[in-house]
């Protein structure tokens, strides 16, 4: 037998700064939210860094943007950079804040704590979903027993492989891209300030991007997936193709990746709603998407919050999803912004890739040009800021 369904108004499966994000959104519109993360404790091991313009806008709705900023690096410039010549310099601003993904995680979880104690639950492990006229049930495991929450509204919060996305046999369009990086954070040595710097070389590109407490994070494009990644390699690199200097013995984070691109072809089933990379993973050159799932939280809590407040009055629309055509346009909107982001990830990653020293000047010759005009340089200041 089934245990029974533990109730919310909101039940929210990750709990990661997307979900974490739209639970501390919800809460402070007095929404009784859950928050299920399989995670037993938070990783230190930092992915996302770059906080944009119209994220920095949803942290401020929820109440933490102020602290973020207190705690992060104002990225006002970026430069580009090739050969040990500069290509282009652009300004940014408003700026993106950089900070690592576990203190943003941290931030958010705290305030949820303030908001709703209790909400975020550690170390239970959402397996499926069940949609029902009014609601659905979310099937978990915690300590190796199963566990049941049940919502007016079930949100999907819990990345790129989604097992509730899954559950719902939601299809996903899905693509693999050629390119593999190389990435870590290590002490500062740069000289480079705040400043974003893209190296454009002709064995791929090197970028690098200050974090608070003197760190840099440096990101190489590789021919393929390192198998045994070390920071010796990547120092190496980084030293090969634009001489500067690395101290691996600094490394406080290793990583190699390659590229996915996923869309999900609908942000809702019934009253289980999926946002962030469960609903779009978009290239993480760019670094959009955490920014992409907290513009899905700005868009989805208030219609949940006003569906919760017509509830509470005894307003039931027959089970069924009110205001069908409202949250059809905004679910498209969504998915047309994640489109969008991840045209402009594959352009950068085409940017990044490796290219014989002829053409590489060449490239950067018009790129110089391009960019003495100044409304080449807001636009593209735009595009990277998620403003355009």
């Amino acid at each position: 037998m089934s245990p029974e369904a533990e109730r919310h108004e909101v039940v929210i499966v990750g709990g990661g700064p997307v979900g974490l994000c739209l639970g501390v959104l919800l809460a402070r519109a007095g929404v009784d939210v859950v928050v299920l993360e399989a995670r037993p404790e938070r990783t230190q091991h930092s992915r996302a860094i770059g906080i944009h313009p119209p994220g920095l806008r949803v942290l401020a709705a929820a109440g933490v943007a102020g602290t973020l900023a207190a705690s992060g690096v104002q990225l006002r410039e970026g430069r580009a950079r090739s050969q040990g010549g500069e290509v282009a310099r652009l300004d940014f601003d408003p700026p993106v804040l950089a900070v690592p993904q576990w203190l943003t995680e941290d931030t958010l979880e705290a305030r949820l704590t303030e908001l709703a104690p209790g909400a975020l639950r550690r170390g239970v492990c959402a397996v499926g979903v069940e949609t029902r006229g009014s609601g659905a049930v979310v099937r978990a495991l915690a300590g190796g027993a199963e566990v049941r929450f049940a919502g007016r509204w079930v949100v999907a919060a819990d990345g790129a492989r989604s097992p509730l996305r899954a559950a719902l046999g939601i299809p996903v369009r899905e693509r693999r891209y050629p390119d593999a990086y190389l990435m870590g954070d290590f002490a500062d040595a740069s000289g480079d300030g705040a400043a974003a710097v893209l190296h454009l070389e002709p064995a791929g590109i090197v970028e690098s991007f200050p974090l608070p407490g003197g760190v840099r994070r440096w990101v190489v494009h590789t021919d393929v997936l390192e198998p045994d990644p070390t920071p010796q390699l990547l120092a190496g690199l980084v030293a090969e193709r634009t001489g500067a200097v690395v101290d691996p013995e600094s490394s406080t984070m290793l990583s190699a990746f390659t590229v996915h691109e996923r869309l999900a072809a609908s942000m809702l089933r019934g009253r289980v709603v999926l946002v962030g990379d469960a609903a779009h993973e978009v290239s993480p050159i760019g670094g959009q998407g955490m920014t992409l799932g907290w513009l899905d939280a700005e868009a989805f809590a208030p219609l949940i919050a006003e569906d919760l407040r017509a509830a509470r009055q005894g307003w039931e629309p027959d089970g069924a999803l009110a205001w069908p055509a409202l949250w059809a346009r905004v679910a498209e909107g969504r998915r047309r912004a994640a489109a969008e982001a991840a045209r402009h990830a594959v352009l950068n990653m085409a940017l990044g890739r490796p290219l014989p020293p002829a053409l590489m000047s060449t490239r950067n010759a018009v790129f110089r040009g391009l960019y003495r005009a100044r409304a080449v340089r807001a636009w593209t200041s735009r595009r990277f800021t998620m403003q355009s």
